[in-house]
Order: C-alpha cells, then sequence, then structure tokens
C-alpha cells in the first residue's frame, strides 16, 4: 500500500507524566491519557536538550476504516529496526522516528514502495 508522504519540518519531544492528568500549558501537538500516567507530544524548542523525534505525514487522507495505511510505514520500519511513536489523527497518522534515524527510515519507506519528500 504505497503512500505519499512527506518529514515535517518540526521536530518533537515525547514526555511521559505520570502524575498528571491534563498538561501544565497548551502547546502540545498530541496527547494519550491512559492509567500509568499522559503521554504528551510537543514541538521541541532549540534550547532544549532532549531525544528529538521526526514525524512522516501522509499528504493524502484516507478513511478510517482503510485497513493497513499505518502497518504500511511502521512494518519497514521495523524490520530496519528504528523505533516508532505514532500519533494517529482522523486523516492520516504521525509517525516518528528519532531524529538520528530520519535518513535510514526515509531510505526503507522508499525502498517498500512509497514516496518521501521534505515539507514545503
Amino acid at each position: 500500500m504505497s503512500q505519499r508522504l512527506r518529514i515535517v519540518p518540526s521536530q518533537f519531544i515525547v514526555e511521559h507524566l505520570p502524575n498528571a492528568t491534563l498538561p501544565e500549558d497548551d502547546e502540545w501537538i498530541a496527547m494519550v491519557r491512559a492509567p500509568e500516567g499522559l503521554t504528551v507530544v510537543r514541538e521541541v524548542p532549540p534550547f532544549v536538550e532532549a531525544e528529538r523525534w521526526v514525524g512522516f505525514y501522509a499528504d493524502e487522507p484516507h478513511s478510517l476504516d482503510t485497513p493497513g495505511m499505518l502497518a504500511a510505514i511502521v512494518g519497514p520500519l521495523a524490520e530496519t529496526g528504528i523505533p516508532v511513536f505514532v500519533a494517529s489523527t482522523f486523516h492520516a497518522d504521525l509517525v516518528m522516528v528519532p531524529e538520528r534515524q530520519v535518513p535510514d527510515a526515509a531510505a526503507a519507506l522508499k525502498e517498500a514502495g512509497h514516496q518521501v519528500a521534505q515539507s514545503a
């Protein structure tokens, strides 16, 4: 299932807030509340020292009932040994990989038949 993906220009940080039910501010991109705490994805400011994640996002939306869209992206990354963190939206999935592995992730996705481009 080939997709046109773009590399999102922002870099992200993934935080685990074990004792929070809401983040302290509204500067988040995605959040999930679970029994073990809150997971928050934010754009990372340039001065913050943290593991940075870069996202791949589909150029074309797909229906929620279209099977295999996420698997088509994370499968080749898993086969290459690249970790992912995913934030799904109504239209597509933001598949994030560690910044240092973006070139390898892009190569694996292209080899799997996807088109990968930088955001304009």
